[in-house]
């Protein structure tokens, strides 16, 4: 017999189920438990909150765990396996399922990414979804940048360990504590008194090579992708409804020029 026929209601309670999931309550109780687990997770990285208050934190954070799982086989009841479709619903699995490891024995690094439940909000909330999204959509515009950028930074790191290398060691005596300290210097991190001063005492002219640098790799390099990563923001949210309401109303106009021309040809027809 026709699965559909054995069960002629399953469609319909499975419709049903997802409106529940997905309903305004629905959203709010899972994100108020995300909100009190993450709270929850930080509490218990106190030995003394834990020794006093562990007796209901425990159980608390047993509880919320309890209640991640059923809504997410609630969700696989309402939409099957289709469900894994959805790279959210991939990550809010993922993210349940480490916190069901026992993180004991060779699985107690995974304590610590119990608290990557609380990333749960961001596939809860709608507009986190979307900045999360236009991230990820920005990355393929990143590549040329960080290449550029790994670029200009091997080329300063070879300069600087030739120019201050013998003087500097601790900073500049190979390759790669160049390359550490030039990005130090990039995130203007103590980079004037920590860093450039000090070379300068020795060397007046460093500021010759010190300023060019923080001015390419700094202001220009990272403003672009700072432009890449708000450009991506904006595809993200989609075309302004104003731009679209206006274009309809201009079509509109266009629509009804052309049938005056026509209607004014067609009597100029009339004998």
């Amino acid at each position: 017999m026709n699965e559909s026929m054995s069960h002629p209601t399953a469609p319909t309670w499975r419709l049903k189920l997802a409106e529940l999931m997905d309903s305004t309550p629905v959203q709010r109780i899972i994100t108020a438990l995300i909100l009190i687990n993450a709270a929850i997770l930080g509490l218990l990285t106190s030995a003394d909150i834990v020794r006093e208050w562990g007796w209901l934190l425990l159980p608390v954070d047993i509880f919320i765990l309890t209640a991640f799982v059923i809504e997410l086989a609630l969700r696989f009841a309402a939409r099957g396996i289709g469900l894994l479709r959805d790279p959210w619903a991939v990550f809010d699995c993922l993210v349940v399922g480490i916190a069901l490891v026992p993180a004991s024995g060779p699985f107690s690094v995974l304590r610590a990414l119990r608290v990557l439940r609380v990333l749960r909000l961001v596939s809860i909330n709608p507009s986190m979804r979307k900045v999360v999204q236009a991230l990820l959509a920005s990355l393929p515009g990143m590549g040329s940048i960080v290449m550029l950028m790994a670029l200009l930074f091997y080329v300063a790191a070879v300069m600087a360990t030739q120019l201050f290398g013998q003087s500097f060691p601790e900073w500049f005596g190979n390759i790669g504590a160049s390359l550490y300290t030039l990005f130090q210097i990039m995130t203007l991190e103590s980079w004037s008194m920590g860093i450039v001063r000090p070379v300068m005492e020795e060397q007046p002219l460093a500021w010759v090579f010190f300023v060019p640098y923080i001015l390419i790799a700094t202001f220009m390099m990272l403003n672009l992708f700072i432009a890449v990563i708000v450009n991506a923001m904006q595809d993200a949210q989609g075309p302004d409804p104003e731009v679209e309401a206006r274009a309809v109303r201009e079509q509109m106009i266009l629509d009804e020029l052309k049938a005056l021309r026509a209607e004014l040809a067609e009597m100029r027809r009339i004998p």
